[in-house]
């Protein structure tokens, strides 16, 4: 499937953004009274999983998990910018929100709240390249911390449009 302008140019405008205001976040958290400071765990990049790591899935393995049973098929949370979602996204996921946002954490929670801890999620964003990525590494981290212990991210090396879209996997648009 081949990629119409438009969106590449709107994944191109928020990549930039969102590494212009992770840049600029960690240029204001780098120094306190002098003193280098690192950034808080959950705004830690998604590179910190590094690709192979247990915590990952393959686009390869996630399709087939959506074209297999359906008790075995996981829940697949958006957890990247809203545009990116609105212009295709996996079928059968849902939109809680960023992850690098308190409240795309907070929508986060509010959805998975009554689930089972045992439940198979898979996170995925495609904002930007993997190593830049704001998104994925809070939300799997507050899963974590909720007790949640069937967690994978969706390993997406560039961009949604790049290791999704253009490999002709399962795609819908809008919500």
């Amino acid at each position: 499937m081949q990629f119409h302008k438009p969106y590449v140019q709107c994944c191109t405008i928020v990549s930039v953004f969102v590494i212009v205001v992770s840049t600029i976040s960690g240029m204001s958290t780098a120094k306190a009274g002098g003193v280098g400071i690192s950034p808080p765990p959950s705004q830690s990049a998604a590179s910190e999983f590094p690709p192979g790591s247990p915590q990952l899935i393959n686009p390869e393995d996630l399709v087939t998990l959506l074209h297999g049973a359906k008790d075995q098929k996981p829940l697949i949370l958006n957890v990247g910018p809203s545009l990116i979602y609105m212009q295709a996204h996996i079928p059968g996921s849902e939109y809680v929100g960023a992850g690098s946002t308190p409240q795309g954490i907070e929508s986060l929670r509010h959805r998975v709240k009554t689930l089972p801890r045992k439940t198979f999620i898979v996170l995925y964003c495609g904002c930007c390249p993997w190593n830049h990525c704001p998104n994925v590494r809070p939300a799997y981290d507050d899963l974590h911390k909720q007790g949640f212990t069937n967690v994978k991210v969706l390993y997406i090396a560039d961009n949604f449009g790049t290791n999704w879209v253009d490999k002709g996997y399962p795609t819908i648009q809008g919500q």
